[in-house]
């Protein structure tokens, strides 16, 4: 039973959300023998960035925010398609971000594993059979760069027992996405922004990822809008 109540304050968007307490397991590690770079996130479709540009709201900001979770926790709201970087007083860094598409959406509580600086790419084998089927050939093997569609950096998300759930956050090759449920499950975000959280987030940071099936258990928070001050005098870094 969540409680969502989107509001339009003058350019602000104000996100509520209370959700019930349930499991809070994350998703089961990879497979074994898989390469740590695996990432299931990726999108075949072809799209001119010129056709298809990032709403404002989706673009990075300081919201007013209030929550029960401790600074420096990240919270991504896959149904309103944010992630948030808690500062503290009030306060939090907001990101438009890029989600599971249907059947591949997923929560829990994990944390940051291991963080990387443009990442290689390694296809998981169910995904490349996957578009095999489409017609789509995946490699191996993609190492870092420009075209990688994880992007600049990642966010590599463990569950609490210390094992990569194979799930990400992480840059994109697509910034058009973003806002979009395009992905495997990884959450994805503008290269620029993601390289902002990266230099906040260390390893061991708590991630509550909000979405289906409300693995994440109890967590509140409410988004009041843009933090005009904030904005302006840079509060929060």
């Amino acid at each position: 039973m969540r409680k969502y109540a989107p509001i339009l304050l003058a350019a602000a968007v104000a996100v509520t959300g209370t959700l019930p307490a349930t499991s809070a397991n994350a998703f089961p590690a990879a497979r074994q023998g898989e390469r740590i770079e695996t990432a299931p996130a990726v999108t075949l479709v072809a799209q001119p960035l010129s056709k298809k540009q990032v709403a404002a709201k989706f673009k990075r900001t300081k919201v007013r925010f209030v929550t029960d979770q401790a600074p420096g926790t990240i919270i991504v709201d896959t149904n309103n398609k944010f992630l948030y970087f808690v500062e503290g007083k009030n306060r939090a860094t907001r990101y438009g971000i890029g989600v599971g598409r249907e059947g591949f959406g997923w929560s829990g509580v994990v944390k940051v594993g291991r963080k990387a600086e443009w990442p290689g790419w390694t296809p998981p084998a169910e995904m490349r059979r996957r578009e095999a089927k489409k017609g789509h050939i995946l490699p191996t093997f993609q190492p870092g760069g420009e075209d990688n569609p994880l992007g600049a950096r990642a966010l590599y998300l463990y569950n609490k027992g210390g094992h990569d759930t194979a799930f990400r956050i992480h840059g994109t090759n697509q910034p058009w996405s973003i806002g979009l449920n395009l992905s495997s499950g990884c959450i994805r975000m503008m290269n620029h922004d993601v390289e902002h959280l990266y230099a906040r987030a260390g390893v061991g940071t708590k991630v509550i990822v909000v979405g289906p099936g409300n693995r994440q258990g109890a967590v509140s928070y409410n988004d009041r809008g843009v933090d005009f001050f904030g904005n302006l005098f840079g509060f929060g870094g």
